[in-house]
């Protein structure tokens, strides 16, 4: 097998995923830097799904070093691994999101690997990436809403409420935000804050065990959270009812999802419920929420008040809590969509054909 066949095949494999990674160019260029050629070749017949050492070792025979091989793949973050209390470790090939899209980036290391990436994965977005995010028409992340209407539990959809969904989790970890490192790195970063991107269960233990992360207490979480909010960033979760496994905290000039949506109109991730409205009598038009919205969906109008375009607006709520004048907050949107199950996703992201 030539080396072209062998990265064409991998990425074929890989595209199988929920989540998967279709070819181009940029891609090859991708998975030369994270798949070594020997590491490749174990990648291409190893499964998504979580496979015991014992199973492995029957699966490669021809190959008496696999644990140490996927030890080195684990170390390089293509393969996740985990081990409970009295059971044998296990490894699975990771997906592209979340997994070695993210992998070289979380641990907030600035190596030549994260590097050489970085321009490859902007290419990649443009080449097919960003419309990956959104096959069968079901976004793989959704917004989630924040604004004093949204903060009263009596308000809030039971979908759109984080505390109950994080409290629930059974492990908490803090990384590195991916998309601005990314940015950095070819000279286009922002001066947005780095550790808020949320990953939970037994992906976040993971994470921090690779170095990846840092285990974080559920007030920590909150803190973050709020943090976030303040400085203008946009919360993004898992769309999936009932389910959150990663939030991630976005900003409008590096976020994957919002540039995928903002620059070349691709929905890479779900609106939330509701839309921003403006009192004009209140608004003073000091600008502020302009500044802020990351979808440039707000200018001020001819009367000099604030003015929303619903069609861009995504219902973040990034633009209430810095407004004093207390003119603007969000409304539920005419039609309120539920998130999908998982068995929805699954059946709408698999139909459309590889």
């Amino acid at each position: 097998m030539t080396k072209t066949e062998l990265y064409e095949k991998l990425a074929e494999h890989l595209d199988q995923g929920i989540m998967g990674a279709p070819k181009s160019p940029a891609l090859m260029g991708i998975l030369e830097v994270l798949f070594p050629a020997d590491e490749a070749e174990i990648a291409l017949r190893l499964p998504m799904e979580n496979k015991s050492l014992t199973e492995l070792k029957e699966m490669y025979p021809e190959v008496p070093d696999i644990e140490d091989r996927l030890n080195s793949m684990v170390g390089r973050g293509t393969v996740f691994t985990s081990r409970k209390p009295g059971q044998e470790r296990k490894y699975r090939l990771m997906p592209s999101v979340v997994g070695w899209a993210e992998t070289p980036y979380w641990g907030g290391k600035d190596t030549p690997m994260a590097r050489k990436l970085a321009p490859l994965w902007l290419k990649y977005r443009e080449e097919a990436f960003a419309q990956e995010k959104v096959r069968g028409g079901v976004p793989v992340m959704r917004v989630i809403p924040v604004s004093r209407t949204v903060q009263d539990p009596r308000t809030v959809l039971p979908f759109d409420h984080l505390k109950p969904m994080i409290e629930a989790t059974e492990y908490r970890a803090v990384a590195k935000c991916p998309c601005r490192q990314i940015k950095t790195y070819v000279g286009e970063g922002c001066a947005h804050s780095l550790e808020n991107c949320l990953h939970f269960g037994s992906f976040g233990r993971y994470m921090v065990e690779q170095g990846m992360a840092r285990e974080v207490t559920l007030e920590e979480t909150l803190e973050i959270l709020k943090a976030a909010n303040e400085e203008g960033l946009v919360h993004m979760a898992d769309n999936i009812e009932g389910h959150v496994s990663t939030i991630c905290n976005c900003c409008g000039c590096c976020c994957s999802f919002i540039t995928a949506k903002k620059q070349m109109g691709i929905p890479a991730m779900s609106n939330s419920n509701y839309v921003s409205r403006v009192d004009a009598e209140a608004c003073t038009g000091c600008g502020v929420c302009v500044d802020r919205c990351p979808m440039e969906a707000i200018e001020l109008g001819d009367q000099g008040t604030a003015v929303i375009d619903e069609s861009l607006c995504i219902g973040c709520g990034v633009c209430t809590p810095s407004c004093d004048a207390e003119a603007v907050d969000l409304v539920l949107r005419g039609e309120v969509k539920a998130p999908p199950t998982l068995e929805e996703i699954f059946t709408a992201r698999f139909k459309v054909a590889r």
